[in-house]
């Protein structure tokens, strides 16, 4: 019974693998352009602020957050950590 079962989820536990990677390389790539856009607009921010209008400077600098490291970035290293947890729950539970 547990070798058909380890047969049956070999191509899950297959795909776990490669989504993680993938979507762990692909995350180092996409923070390093997150982090030099979230500067610029941190940076763009701060001009809004002190010259034109501070609204638009507040709305720029939340979106500078977002897109930096801290933000939307982290909370795809999270989600990904979860899938993480998931195939080495999954691994355990097999071998």
């Amino acid at each position: 019974m547990r070798i058909l079962l380890k047969i049956l989820f070999a191509p899950v536990m297959l795909a776990l693998i490669l989504f993680v990677n993938f979507f762990a390389f692909l995350l180092t790539v996409s923070s390093v352009f997150f982090g030099i856009a979230g500067t610029v607009f941190a940076i763009l921010a701060a001009i809004l602020f002190f010259a034109v209008n501070r609204t638009n400077g507040i709305i720029v600098l939340i979106f500078a957050f977002l897109i930096s490291p801290f933000g939307l970035p982290m909370l795809a290293a999270w989600l990904l950590g979860k899938v993480q947890q998931l195939r080495y729950a999954l691994q355990d539970w097999l071998y």
